[in-house]
């Protein structure tokens, strides 16, 4: 054995190779959070080291057109970034363990679409995704990149205006920390005239239920559930957690920091998605 490997393994936090042990021969079903996405660039909402965040409410953006200027000015700087961005290796391992068998499929809090750029298949954005637009009067749709191109035009040098004055804070949804969104005037439906917002599933707002049924789905279907990078602070993701329990599923919970269902894990190990992710595609045999 090489000295690289031996320092690897002695590094590793034992717990991986019991989640290795729990996961091995088994069908997994996939929960990922922010915490997936960290190493691709994207800010953690409730990590360690994270900042606090207060995101805006559906029916602060939906009652107070100040608050819907401020959410799409900022967007529309974090937007610059986020749509650039892409997967990780903690992205490309859940997609290598699809391909063999291994992963039924993933569940994922994320909006970055990040799981499909890696190459898998079948993914549930639980919280829509960011890369589309929808008029909530007429339920047209567009794509968010087509929309930057009209907020630029209706805002020309706002983004470079921005990144002049001070460096720029993102969030994982895409918000961007900006002291002032004065004058920023915000896009509305071309086709009727109506109020845009994201395909995402804000604050107050409920996750529709056929995607709830979907993501329950996946994890019935399973022989074990894999937690990646989320504190499962959020009842939209712990659910599933105490389903799988309830089932008697095993639950395996990879995250930086404590999570609301450790409690119920079968295995919990305190380490890096990506490195973890990267391990067990290694070890993990392919499940006919």
């Amino acid at each position: 054995m090489s000295t690289s490997t031996s320092t690897a393994d002695a590094a590793r936090p034992e717990a991986v190779d019991r989640a290795a042990d729990v996961l091995s021969g088994r069908r997994v079903a996939v929960l990922t959070g922010a915490g997936i996405s960290t190493d691709s660039g994207i800010p953690d909402y409730r990590g360690p080291d994270s900042p606090p965040r207060r995101p805006m409410t559906y029916q602060q953006f939906v009652s107070d057109p100040a608050f819907r200027r401020t959410y799409w000015a900022r967007n529309h700087v974090g937007w610059q970034h986020v749509h650039r961005t892409l997967p990780n290796a903690g992205h490309s391992a859940l997609a290598e363990l699809e391909a063999r068998g291994v992963v039924l499929g993933v569940i994922t809090q994320n909006v970055d679409r990040l799981h499909q750029l890696a190459g898998s298949r079948r993914v549930i954005d639980l919280h829509g995704s960011y890369v589309d637009v929808v008029c909530l009067a007429c339920e047209a749709r567009t794509g968010r990149a087509d929309l930057a191109r009209r907020l630029e035009a209706l805002n020309p040098g706002f983004t470079k205006t921005v990144a002049a004055v001070a460096d720029v804070e993102i969030a994982p949804d895409a918000d961007a920390v900006i002291e002032s969104t004065a004058g920023f005037v915000v896009a509305d439906c071309e086709r009727c005239g109506g109020m845009l917002k994201p395909d995402i599933v804000y604050f107050g707002e409920n996750v529709p239920r056929a995607r709830v049924a979907d993501a329950f789905a996946v994890v019935d279907g399973a022989d074990a559930l894999l937690v990646a990078g989320s504190s499962l602070a959020v009842l939209s993701g712990l659910r599933f957690v105490r389903h799988a329990a309830r089932s008697q599923l095993p639950v395996v919970i990879v995250n930086r920091g404590a999570t609301r269902g450790d409690e119920l894990a079968t295995v919990r190990v305190e380490a890096g998605t990506s490195e973890t992710l990267v391990h067990l595609a290694e070890v993990l045999p392919a499940v006919g």
